[in-house]
């Protein structure tokens, strides 16, 4: 996939072969005489002799002056028609791209499964821990990852003849063969349990021949039947009585009567394949309520029942009824009675079109009165030969599956949401530090009292709200630089219990509770005050309608072993310290409670929320590896309760508390050198080049990688660079470590608008500083002299 360009001069001859040559010479000689014994002529043997010599002198003179090798470099160019062609050729999804995940070359069969959409987009988190591992360690796997209804394994490699691409395979899992499951366990355990209870099963295909077969009917059936024969038909096995019950023909003309029942293992597929069950006949007792179908249908993983001729129940198993939310009371009368009021007609038709018609199976989809919200399939088959078993119902309770599908589509809709809004911050961050800048630059030809003055203050004061919007925008979508430190959430509650009591104002109560034995947690404690202030401000506003009420804020231990209780599909087993923030007010509709987090949505007037406020909250929580849940009952009040992992590494106290920042005089951000800046914004660059030259710097400017390198290439004294991570044709740290071959010891100060703990995972590069966007004048002058004094 790369065209590779070499040049290599001859080598000569290894010293260790010259003691050949005698050899050689000698071995001409015995060559010579033995032509002159068969030609008997002398002058063709001194001839030959004096020839060959000739050849190992000039071949020692060539040798001689063989040139030594010249070593060039090897230049790798990318084939991108190449690559496309190779992986065009594979039957699985395969797609290259780069570090990021920015797509370079796809195949068909990964167009078909996920469109033109880059790979990072299309699992969000899993993806994503894919891509960083196989970056880190050179490959990395994953089984059982599910995308549009389907399972695939992703398999990812770090390629490319630098390393610097990565090649992805979607393999899609295989679809279970039902036949083969089913015999595994009519032949196994199942089987066995089911002879325990008399029971004779038989598993068929289509076309009637025996697949496999339990202990007990290969003891009374098959045991004529000699090992590694063809498979009999079922046909030649049994044979019906006069009143419609089997017997096995094994057993002769005074066998015990059987009664058989077909269960289908999937009604969508062939309607002969099966399980084919065979019961003794007992006295006094229907087939269809006799203990030995009670049995087989209590150990079926499915929710089965029957029904007679008249569309009533006759029995039915504990699955069945779990999934139709009936009691442990009596069963109802009809089938019509497990579902809403408007599928009643719909289900009772088709039973009593099953009950009248042929023996066919059909799903009917309908909703269940204990959870009309959620539709499920009841398949409706008819019944023959079970005596007053007309109908087999077939229901499965797919909530919790259904529950996962909202899930992952919350998840996929909110990252997709998510990378929107951080590409709209970052590019509108570039803009905010050039209007920024340029406030600050005009200040400084300025002083209070000018005409100008206060309009440029105004300017710049709006910018920083702007910058504001901004940082909450990068918070949901979890890219905001956070500065974490080890604390404990009730010193956080009570810091932030003071102007909590100030926005809730008079109506409404704040009740404050704190458990035992809380561990610590590593968070921002600004960040963490602003979720709580958020969520106690939306708790104010719907408790307004009430005319007040009560704001508790309850923190206290969770501990992994009731973790595990919860049984939660999404919070991992492990220590937490919790947080819950609940009011009395009116309570959020089942219908908006799961679009709570999602960014601009409110239910606030117009000109009364922006929508950000709990979507920020939910950024903020996840980027400090928490997760956010919100329960809430109209009418009862909501409660969003935060769960944030236990920080086991005990850390020095003093760096646990926030030191207050205090800004250098301006006389001391003054300095000297030459200070190369990389910006691909001219806006940008245009303002820090200003700035940095105000403070006595020399500014070297280049528009990108590439122009940069040539910058450094010409051998100029460099005191600092000054980067933008994200940029065209060749990105900062690309750069960065380009130039540190030849200047190891050159200072990196990188901006961004993308948070700075991100940014350190994703980039390896020792002796690096961050700026975050956007960002002043005196900010660009501090960080330069910070910098510029740990040298």
């Amino acid at each position: 996939m790369y065209e590779q360009l070499t040049s290599l001069d001859q080598e000569p001859l290894d010293k260790g072969w010259r003691w050949l040559v005698p050899a050689l010479v000698a071995a001409a000689a015995a060559s010579g005489a033995v032509l002159f014994f068969i030609l008997g002529e002398p002058i063709y043997g001194g001839l030959f002799v004096a020839g060959f010599v000739a050849m190992l002198v000039a071949a020692f003179v060539i040798d001689r002056r063989g040139t030594k090798a010249v070593e060039t470099e090897t230049v790798y160019l990318p084939d991108l028609s190449l690559i496309g062609a190779s992986i065009g050729m594979a039957d699985a999804a395969t797609a290259l791209t780069d570090r990021l995940g920015v797509l370079l070359s796809v195949n068909p069969a990964y167009r078909a499964a996920f469109g033109d959409e880059a790979v990072a987009a299309t699992g969000g988190q899993a993806i994503e821990r894919l891509r960083d591992d196989a970056w880190r360690d050179g490959e990395a796997d994953s089984d059982g990852w599910d995308h549009g209804g389907k399972s695939f394994r992703v398999r990812v490699r770090r390629s490319g003849a630098r390393g610097d691409m990565l090649l992805w395979r979607f393999d899609e899992a295989d679809q279970p063969d039902f036949l083969t499951i089913a015999a595994q366990r009519v032949a196994g355990a199942t089987g066995e349990r089911l002879a325990a209870a008399g029971v004779l099963a038989v598993l068929i295909d289509g076309e009637g021949r025996l697949l496999a077969a339990n202990k007990l009917f290969a003891d009374r059936a098959l045991g004529h039947i000699r090992p590694g024969s063809e498979p009999p038909r079922f046909t030649d096995m049994v044979a019906t009585n006069e009143d419609g019950t089997l017997r096995l023909l094994s057993e002769g003309e005074g066998a015990r009567a059987l009664r058989g029942v077909h269960v289908p293992l999937d009604p969508a597929a062939d309607a002969g394949a099966g399980t084919l069950l065979l019961f003794e006949a007992q006295e006094g007792a229907g087939v269809a309520t006799s203990s030995n179908v009670q049995v087989l249908l209590e150990m079926l993983p499915i929710g089965l029942a029957l029904v007679d001729r008249d569309g009533r129940f006759l029995t039915m198993n504990k699955t069945f009824r779990t999934a139709g939310g009936i009691g442990g009371g009596d069963m109802p009368s009809y089938p019509g009675d497990l579902v809403v009021k408007e599928d009643k007609a719909a289900v009772a038709d088709s039973v009593r079109r099953s009950v009248r018609g042929p023996a066919t199976s059909a799903d009917l989809p309908v909703r269940l009165k204990h959870q009309p919200g959620e539709p499920v399939a009841l398949t409706v088959a008819g019944l023959r030969g079970l005596g007053e078993a007309a109908v087999l119902l077939l229901l499965k309770d797919n909530s919790e599956e259904a529950k996962l599908k909202r899930q992952i589509a919350q998840a996929t809709k909110m990252q997709a949401v998510g990378q929107l809004a951080g590409g709209v911050a970052h590019d509108f961050n570039n803009i905010l530090t050039a209007i920024i800048g340029h406030c600050d630059l005009m200040l400084m030809r300025h002083t209070p009292g000018d005409s100008d003055y206060d309009d440029i203050q105004q300017i710049k004061s709006n910018s920083n709200r702007a910058a504001g919007l901004t940082r909450q925008l990068l918070a949901f979508s979890r890219q905001q630089t956070l500065r974490p430190q080890v604390l404990q959430l009730p010193d956080v509650v009570s810091e932030v219990s003071h102007l909590l009591k100030r926005l809730l104002g008079e109506t409404v109560e704040l009740v404050v509770k704190h458990g035992r034995d809380l561990g610590s947690v590593r968070a921002d404690p600004g960040q963490l005050e602003q979720v709580i202030v958020n969520l106690a401000v939306n708790a104010r506003d719907a408790m307004a309608a009430k005319g007040g009420g009560t704001l508790t804020i309850h923190t206290y231990a969770v501990r992994a072993e009731q973790v595990a209780d919860l049984g939660s599909e999404i919070l991992p087993v492990a220590d937490y310290s919790a947080i819950s923030i609940s009011d009395t007010g009116s309570g959020i509709p089942p219908s908006i409670l799961g679009k709570v987090f999602e960014p601009f949505f409110t239910t606030k007037e117009v000109g009364k929320g922006t929508g950000l406020g709990l979507s920020t909250v939910y950024g903020i929580v996840k980027q400090s590896g928490g997760y956010i849940f919100a329960d809430s009952k109209v009418g009862d009040g909501t409660r969003f309760t935060i769960y944030l992992p236990v920080h086991r590494v005990e850390e020095d106290p003093e760096a646990r508390a926030p030191k207050a920042r205090v800004p250098e005089p301006e006389n001391e951000l003054w300095g000297t050198g030459t200070i190369l800046l990389v910006e691909d914004e001219p806006m940008v660059r245009t303002v820090a080049e200003r700035a940095l030259t105000r403070h006595g710097y020399t500014v070297l400017t280049a528009t990108n990688g590439e122009e940069a390198l040539e910058v450094i290439d010409r051998g100029d004294e460099i005191a600092l660079m000054i980067s933008d991570v994200v940029m065209p044709l060749m990105d900062g740290p690309t750069m960065v470590r380009e130039a540190r071959k030849t200047r190891p010891d050159i200072p990196i100060l990188f901006m961004s608008g993308y948070a700075e703990e991100q940014l350190r995972k994703s980039i390896d590069i020792a002796n690096v500083a961050f700026l975050p966007k956007p960002f002043s004048v005196q900010e660009l002058a501090e960080a330069v002299r910070k910098v510029l004094a740990a040298k």
